[in-house]
């Protein structure tokens, strides 16, 4: 990355202006953070126009399947510390997008769900955020999901 924030080169060196020494090729991990930081940024520009982060939108998301989640599946799912996955459900909770509920059999495990609101909300969270990638499809010339995104996703 150069000094004003803008993106390294990726067709061959660029020359280092401070030294004239070649500036090295972008690691694949450097590639691929900016660019994770470029479309969560405009994903969450997006969402804010309903209130939401691209966190909550997640959650929703996670829930959307409708068979109740434990919070240790959950924090594992999305990738997020148990106290920051605790706050968020917390959050969806009081919006009335999302509920606990605690088991039939074992008092002592909570399972978050999607509420009706929570569902239509996501409806509308979900439009918002299909306009974006098509948008960012349409800009990088993608017609096909990116396999090697996927297996990197995977990894």
């Amino acid at each position: 990355m150069t000094a004003a924030g803008a993106a390294p080169e990726v067709e061959g060196r660029s020359p280092d202006t401070a030294g004239g020494s070649p500036t090295p090729e972008p690691l694949l991990v450097e590639l691929v953070t900016l660019a994770h930081r470029r479309l969560s940024g405009g994903l969450a520009a997006a969402l804010a126009e309903e209130d939401c982060t691209v966190d909550q939108w997640r959650l929703l998301r996670a829930l959307a399947d409708g068979r109740g989640h434990a919070m240790g599946e959950l924090s594992q799912a999305l990738l997020l510390p148990p106290a920051s996955l605790s706050r968020l459900v917390d959050s969806l909770a009081d919006s009335g997008w999302a509920y606990r509920r605690q088991g039939d059999q074992d008092r002592r495990r909570i399972t978050a769900h999607l509420s009706r609101q929570g569902r239509v909300r996501l409806t509308r969270l979900d439009a918002l955020a299909a306009a974006h990638d098509a948008a960012v499809r349409q800009a990088c010339g993608l017609t096909d999901p990116d396999h090697l995104l996927r297996r990197l996703a995977a990894l």
